[in-house]
């Protein structure tokens, strides 16, 4: 492999080959311990007043959320086919995507990471919607390289989609999706409770979107990113019947079959049964689960059903995808967000605010806890499916996102409610109770959390031919269970047999290597230092051959320069795991786990810290283009531009000032 997230042609060294110690030894003078003591100082004292200049008037935190172009390129793509792109945002849409393409003529997914071929497709249509001319050198050097990678017919599905909503590709050629998979019962593999939530609000519109199979008209051709133009779509052997893969496969061709005879009263039934379902899932600012892409084929879907755009609900929700447009630097770019934080980065930058010593009683975090509070989730939703009995009590990710609220969001903010001196504290315990009964009650079989839902954890959703795109479902994960575990410890419920549970899953989920996986943050170094805190929270010691094992990873895989850095790679290549460039964010998660471990004394510490102060800007924040967040691993990568404020504020915090708790018990919700 010859990409690198350094630049220099080579894999990081880690520290060992670097001439680092591996294990943490204490630091040789005390004066060298004085003196990072000092900076850390300075860092923290200049970071705490760069993040409360952020905070927003009503309470909240919001970073930008950064992806891919693709997110450019598809509203772009909409706005075409509904007839109202205009010219102002197609310029300031592609100045954005220009300014993403590589030297070499491609798009990929995240900073310094290879090319990726949908990227390039979509970013290249997009781009010819603008204006730019396939000759053009910049459009003449992605066409080419699309054309070596196998063309048209090589891109994800969904990318073969939005080229199909113009006749650049056939809808014969897509894999079948019918509506009326919305009558599958919920026992069912299949049914679309079996789908993670990101993806059942995804499907469900394209089922009506397929059964259309709508055609506007093209107003270019793409005969430049086919390799032959008149097989645009090669024929490929199908696998063996007997396997899962050619199973799927020969389903879907009597799927095609069915769309062509369809079983007319059940077809229209279904279609008007997902249009239904499709509305009722639309939150108050207009958007479908916070996010961009059920948002974009639920407009598509109901515009085909009639829906005109001045309807409420369509005018809704485009007005809630413009509120996803961010401008960037230079004020005439214009970046698409996939999906906005502001739950999750006010929650983060509470904890690390009281984590850095700032009081309590602040009025910040008064403020950021009211906010907080007026956003828990009082009714029920998709995960009901699987928990009818269980009371609602959660915090989504979004601004509105009532019908899918999440584990790790509603762990998270207990954490930071459970921190902030809040004036009217029956108010805060009423709402902690809540969550935590809810939380509770989200726990899967295993003993586990996944991030949405319980027990989502099917493998037939994955094999479907249409499934191509990244995760389509939600088993638990380390870093959820983590923190889920490590709130149940913050309120008292370290041996409540639901929270040992989680505890040995998590011990049994531990790597050979020491390290556990990052589903939602990159990636080890997220899991292990979303682990090992939760862990010592619950009461393992220190000393605890998982913390231990833990630790000696940390100070094998740290940066000569005393950061921490994982690159996305490691998700598919081994031998990135716990390598890449060092970052704010990714050295403040190691440095928690190794706080928590008991290491505050360490070189390996001491020398990340010294990193942090050495890297911090003058602002008192931290610069990092590395996409350290994840979407789906590898597939959907994500650059939240908060993290490299908040997690470094924690761990210097930490640093200073020990562990955050000190917990008073008598001021604990309890079970009801």
């Amino acid at each position: 492999m010859t990409a690198t997230t350094d630049g220099t042609g080579a894999y990081p060294p880690r520290a060992a080959e670097a001439g680092h110690s591996t294990t943490a030894e204490p630091l040789p003078a005390a004066a060298g311990a004085a003196k990072t003591h000092e900076a850390a100082e300075r860092a923290a004292a200049r970071a705490i007043e760069h993040l409360l200049s952020r905070q927003d008037e009503q309470g909240w935190w919001k970073g930008d959320l950064e992806t891919n172009v693709t997110m450019d390129a598809e509203d772009l793509l909409l706005r075409q086919f509904l007839g109202i792109r205009d010219e102002e945002t197609t310029r300031r849409a592609a100045r954005w995507i220009r300014s993403q393409q590589r030297p070499d003529g491609t798009w990929a997914t995240f900073h310094g990471g290879p090319a990726e071929l949908s990227a390039t497709v979509e970013a290249y249509v997009a781009l010819r919607l603008a204006g730019d001319g396939p000759e053009a050198p910049h459009m003449a050097a992605a066409s080419g390289w699309v054309r070596e990678q196998g063309g048209i017919a090589a891109t994800r599905v969904f990318t073969r989609i939005w080229l199909a909503l113009f006749g650049w590709w056939s809808w014969d050629d897509l894999p079948e999706l019918p509506p009326e998979i919305i009558y599958l019962p919920k026992w069912f593999p299949l049914n679309i409770y079996a789908f993670g939530c990101w993806a059942r609000q995804t499907i469900v519109p394209l089922t009506v979107v397929a059964a259309h199979r709508p055609v506007r008209p093209a107003p270019f051709g793409l005969d430049e990113l086919h390799t032959d133009p008149r097989r645009p779509n090669p024929p490929r052997p199908l696998a063996p019947a007997a396997s899962w893969d050619g199973f799927f496969q020969r389903l879907d061709k009597a799927l095609h079959l069915y769309h062509r005879f369809p079983i007319g009263a059940l077809r229209r039934s279904a279609v008007n049964s997902a249009a239904r379902w499709i509305v009722e899932r639309q939150e108050n600012d207009g958007c479908w689960g916070g996010i961009q892409p059920p948002a974009v084929y639920s407009i598509i879907a109901l515009h085909l059903l009639g829906y005109d755009l001045d309807h409420p609900v369509l005018r809704a929700g485009l007005e809630s995808l413009d509120r996803f447009a961010v401008p960037r630097e230079d004020g005439e770019a214009r970046m698409i967000e996939a999906c906005q934080s502001p739950v999750w980065d006010t929650c983060l930058a509470a904890v690390a605010l009281v984590d850095a010593g700032v009081a309590p009683d602040h009025p910040a975090l008064v403020k950021a806890a009211d906010w907080m509070l007026d956003e828990q989730i009082l009714r029920s939703g998709d995960w009901a499916v699987r928990r009818p009995e269980l009371p609602p009590g959660g915090w989504a990710f979004e601004f509105h996102n009532d019908k899918y609220p999440d584990i790790d969001d509603t762990a998270e903010v207990i954490l930071a409610l459970r921190r902030i001196a809040h004036p009217d504290p029956r108010r805060v315990e009423t709402a902690l109770q809540r969550a935590a009964r809810w939380t509770l009650g989200m726990q899967s079989k295993n003993g586990a959390w996944g991030a949405f839902d319980a027990d989502n954890t099917s493998k037939f959703p994955d094999r479907l031919p249409f499934c191509d795109f990244g995760e389509v479902i939600d088993p638990p994960s380390a870093d959820v269970t983590a923190h889920v575990v490590e709130m149940l410890s913050v309120l008292g419920r370290e041996h409540d047999p639901r929270t040992r549970r989680g505890i040995t899953w998590l011990l049994a989920e531990q790597e050979p290597s020491g390290a556990w996986f990052g589903r939602w943050g990159v990636n080890y170094l997220y899991g292990t230092g979303s682990v090992v805190p939760a862990l010592v929270a619950a009461g393992l010691p220190v000393a605890h051959p998982a913390i231990r094992r833990a630790v000696d990873w940390l100070g094998g895989v740290q940066n000569p320069d005393g950061g921490w850095g994982e690159d996305l790679r490691s998700y598919r290549d081994p031998e990135w795991i716990g390598r890449g460039a060092s970052t704010a964010s990714q050295t403040a998660w190691a440095l928690m786990a190794l706080l928590a471990a008991g290491e505050r004394e360490s070189e390996a510490v001491a020398r990340g810290v010294a990193w942090l102060a050495d890297t911090q800007r003058e602002d008192g924040s931290w610069d990092e283009p590395y996409f350290t967040g994840t979407g789906f691993p590898w597939d959907f990568s994500i650059n939240y531009h908060l993290y490299r404020q908040v997690f470094p504020l924690t761990a210097l915090g930490r640093y200073l000032h020990g562990e955050p708790f000190a917990v008073d018990r008598a001021q604990e919700p309890r079970e009801s």
